[in-house]
């Protein structure tokens, strides 16, 4: 492969990722509202969810109601959580990919003006640099929302699982002093 065909295929590469940073841009934006409207719908429906579940199989017992009731929790963590690793990896990721675009922008630039030699070359490498930059300002404006948005929908899960757990936590303690009362009074009895 000639040294021409290298800088023709960088030019096109920077290209190339600047339309993948605007496909990976829709893609969050998309499932930053899913993952809001899910969240908005469910708020206080975790914590109700794993009292029902404890209250259902209170007639187990305090330990399999309290395992059961974990088991909900994990089950509506894992449901929550989907589509939070690729929000995730956005975040971390586009930055790179943005910069990865700017260096193939800068080589295909660099070596246009070695070709060129002409005065009017530092205004191509001006405006071929600035072209460059740009596929790292999309990449930062692809992970800065991704981060944040990971970031609000993880602690949103953390606190709901919390409250799902303090209120499972709380049902546990009343099924416990049911059964010891039953206990103490089958006893007298």
């Amino acid at each position: 492969m000639s040294m021409t065909a290298i800088v023709d295929l960088a030019g096109i590469g920077a290209t190339v990722v600047l339309y993948v940073l605007i496909a990976l841009s829709a893609l969050q934006l998309a499932l930053i509202v899913e993952r809001a409207i899910v969240f908005v719908r469910s708020r206080g429906a975790l914590a109700k969810k794993v009292v029902a579940v404890g209250e259902a199989n209170a007639y187990r017992g305090p330990a399999a109601a309290g395992e059961l009731m974990k088991a909900a929790v994990i089950e509506d963590k894992l449901a929550a959580e989907r589509g939070l690793a690729v929000l995730g990896t956005l975040g971390n990721n586009a930055p790179f990919i943005g910069l990865f675009g700017t260096v193939l922008g800068i080589i295909h630039t660099v070596a246009g003006m070695s070709q060129s030699g002409s005065a009017q070359a530092s205004r191509e490498v001006m405006g071929g640099i600035s072209e460059a930059l740009i596929a790292t300002a999309v990449g930062l404006m692809v992970a800065l929302p991704a981060v944040a948005a990971f970031n609000a929908f993880s602690r949103a899960l953390k606190t709901r699982a919390l409250a799902a757990e303090a209120a499972a936590s709380e049902l546990l303690a009343r099924i416990q002093t049911t059964t010891d009362i039953v206990s103490i009074t089958k006893k007298a009895a």
